[in-house]
């Protein structure tokens, strides 16, 4: 997470990784950068800076974009930019050296050099290096430029007669949506409401302690607390809480965060809700740092050093750090941390505590049950009631028990539910990791680690994901609700402590919370009662049988999910068919939730490519069936209250995308290999006109499906987007994707046929 206040502590410490000599990746449909660079940055940036990046009027820019079909511009706000700057440099990432890219965000070096660095692995998202552009430069354009132009504006006038739009519902407009509070009184809640707390499905970078509001707005919190969430969470690093001995500069504004986290925490305490702060710490300093104070370097990693925790004046500077957070905001709710692995904290947290002169004489559990002990510390001299949740994430299974037995029965364990469950999808053995909805927990993972908690008198969470995961990242929630309500019935019987229902996505107000948390507080529901009673909720008595058999059949179908966690990343499952088809490989390797491009054969994990594209289009084909039933047995209904209309309509339209993206998926893997196999000089001419024909059928299918994404997007604004991604394409990318496969028809196939 960014954290711009930060910039000036490490300006020295962070510099842009060095690109490399690899050629971008060129378009899959224009001829050069520059028709590429302003058509992508048509609908996020102001034509101005478009402009002034490249040394061009603006009136240059708008005469290019208006022979080439694009529509007027969208008058995008500084907010929105502010909130689209992952979208900007992932779009730019194979077009710009990254003075033109600081040069379009109005940045400067170290505050792109520490977003890619910090801001949710923004650099591993784009593959952990940066091709090596040249500078972009306007050049005026000659006739048969400009007729090249016209070219792709009457294609746009031929696949889109209406002309296309930049956005039609303006970007992050559900904010608006969810932002809307009213005075209806909500239900009140079960007396043994267990703690159960998700992220904002919205959540702003930057540093979110300065407006909390921005994040979590009152009618958005208030949307929550009717589908049953009663906490949220937010990543705080203590150094930005808190003074930090060392270098109290680095921490200056802590006052004020914490001044505003204590009145959004009362705000939120009166509509029943409770705050959590991540604990991932404490936080590794550069080394630069410790040519200062040389006797708390622990482990060391490239730029950075971890506080060593085996020192007293680290473990007082934790300790004190929590007693200030909880003495200062009293009705915090709960620290949860995760202590081995994402950020280099403690010693041992990458498993190389060998390395530092005292914590090799430790073991890695002694050491993380210390950890947890000196944050306990610090919640007990503050007589503080919150609660202490250690995530297990990155912990080796053989140290579960021995950091129960020195750790407080207070302090609660927390795994991933779902964890560790064998399936088979097409007759290949896989395993869930986390972030699955397919397979409904606990796991065997879970499940032992539980046992051992309770054996010490701990009590036990659960992490889920209940509204979205990495299977499909860019919808507001999958609809799986049969697989959602399992899980609840199955964590109810192990009567938990607690629930964290999702990381940074799934945090969207859905009918999926909503069915979890009705289960979870009510003993006496069963599956098919729960459901019921959600559906009549949002839809009204007369449409909610037929969502409650819709439900099931999707549920049915995403049985067949091929999941493996390395597809879940880097599949183009959440950029769906606004990925572009090349003719030939691009030599890229596919990046995390980041860039696909053509690399099949690391998409799909441990399933071979043709069976992952089989087991796709079998879930792709339960969402279409299941979405025909509603909207034929829906035909004649009237609904009864104009939500209950607006509810259907999202619902479906949510169904809809999940299935043109798990479509588009296998359209896309069968279209690498045909292509490939064209490459191969030895087939024969029956063969080859075999691969033209599926290759048509194919590309005709995906620009079928990119078109009806379009108009999906541009009336729903939720369709694409995603926290830590931003939107992860715009309608311009959909419709340029109908243009890709056009030329693909008209160009390139019947050039392979002679």
């Amino acid at each position: 997470m960014i954290y711009l206040s930060l910039i000036l502590f490490i300006l020295n410490s962070w510099e842009l990784p060095a690109p490399i000599d690899k050629e971008p990746v060129p378009s899959a449909f224009f001829k050069d950068r520059l028709h590429a660079y302003i058509w992508l940055n048509w609908s996020v940036l102001p034509i101005s800076r478009i402009a002034e990046t490249i040394g061009a009027k603006e009136e240059d820019i708008l005469k290019i974009g208006k022979r080439m079909g694009l529509p007027d511009p969208y008058p995008i706000t500084e907010n929105e930019i502010e909130r689209l700057h992952c979208t900007i440099i992932r779009r730019n990432w194979h077009l710009l050296p990254y003075e033109q890219i600081i040069k379009l965000l109005k940045w400067d070096t170290h505050q792109l050099a520490y977003t890619l660095r910090e801001d949710d692995f923004l650099f591993i998202k784009l593959g952990n290096f940066k091709p090596r552009c040249s500078p972009l430069t306007y050049q005026e354009p000659d006739e048969k430029t400009i007729e090249y132009e016209l070219q792709i504006g009457n294609l746009v006038k031929i696949l889109f007669p209406d002309g296309i739009k930049c956005w039609g519902e303006p970007p992050y407009h559900f904010i608006k949506e969810l932002s809307d509070f009213n005075n209806t009184k909500i239900e009140e809640s079960p007396t043994k409401e267990i703690p159960r707390y998700c992220s904002s499905y919205f959540l702003k970078y930057g540093d979110p302690f300065l407006n909390l509001e921005e994040s979590y707005p009152k009618g958005y919190i208030q949307k929550l607390r009717a589908n049953g969430v009663n906490g949220i969470w937010l990543q705080s690093v203590l150094y930005l809480l808190t003074p930090f001995p060392w270098d109290p500069e680095i921490s200056k504004g802590w006052e004020k965060r914490l001044e505003n986290l204590k009145r959004f925490s009362e705000d939120l305490q009166k509509e029943g809700i409770k705050v959590y702060l991540y604990l991932n710490e404490p936080r590794a300093m550069p080394n630069s740092f410790y040519d200062k104070f040389p006797d708390l370097k622990g482990v060391t990693e490239g730029e950075f050093s971890a506080l060593c925790t085996s020192h007293p004046d680290v473990q007082n500077y934790i300790k004190n750090s929590v007693r200030t957070i909880c003495e200062k905001v009293p009705e915090i709710g709960g620290f949860f941390t995760i202590s081995a692995s994402e950020n280099l904290t403690n010693c041992w947290s990458h498993f190389h505590g060998e390395q530092c002169p005292r914590c090799k004489e430790r073991h890695a559990e002694d050491v993380i049950a210390e950890l947890h002990r000196l944050i306990y510390s610090g919640i007990e001299s503050a007589n503080s009631s919150c609660k202490l949740i250690a995530w297990d994430w990155g912990w080796r299974s053989d140290w579960v028990e021995k950091i129960a037995v020195n750790t407080p029965t207070q302090m609660a364990f927390m795994s991933v539910s779902e964890w560790d469950i064998p399936i088979v999808r097409g007759g290949i053995n896989s395993v869930i990791g986390e972030y699955s909805l397919t397979e409904p927990g606990p796991g065997p993972r879970a499940s032992r680690h539980w046992k051992i908690a309770k054996k010490y008198g701990h009590p036990v969470f659960a992490k889920l994901q209940i509204g979205t995961t990495w299977e499909l990242g860019s919808v507001p929630y999958i609809p799986v609700l049969g697989n959602v309500a399992t899980h609840a019935v199955n964590l109810r019987e192990k009567h938990l402590d607690g629930c964290m229902l999702g990381w940074t996505l799934g945090g969207y107000p859905s009918p999926n919370i909503q069915v979890f948390n009705l289960i979870m507080d009510n003993p006496e529901y069963d599956i098919h009662t729960a459901l019921v009673q959600v559906a009549e909720k949002r839809f009204g008595k007369a449409v909610a049988p037929i969502m409650v058999t819709a439900w099931k059949q999707i549920t049915k179908a995403f049985k067949e999910y091929p999941f493996h966690i390395l597809a879940v990343y880097q599949s183009p499952v959440h950029v769906g068919p606004s990925n572009p088809l090349w003719t030939t490989p691009t030599g890229y390797n596919a990046t995390m939730t980041g860039f696909p491009y053509d690399d099949a054969k690391n998409w799909c994990g441990v399933f071979p490519l043709e069976i992952f594209a089989n087991q796709m289009e079998k879930v792709s084909h339960g969402f279409t069936e299941s979405l025909s039933t509603i909207k034929k047995e829906t035909e004649n209904i009237e609904f009864d209250k104009s939500m209950y209309k607006k509810n259907f309509e999202q619902e479906c339209r949510v169904i809809e995308v999940c299935s043109l993206h798990f479509e588009s998926v296998a359209n896309q893997i069968r279209f690498v290999i045909l292509r490939n196999e064209l490459l191969n000089n030895n087939i024969s001419n029956e063969r080859k006109q075999q691969i033209i024909e599926n290759l048509t059928k194919l590309i005709k299918r995906e620009k079928e499906l990119a078109t009806k994404e379009y108009y999906i997007q541009i009336t729903d604004s939720r369709i694409g987007f995603e926290a830590t991604n931003h939107y992860f394409f715009v309608p311009l990318d959909l419709a340029l994707k109908s243009l890709n496969c056009e030329y693909l028809l008209n160009d390139w196939i019947p050039q392979l046929s002679k």
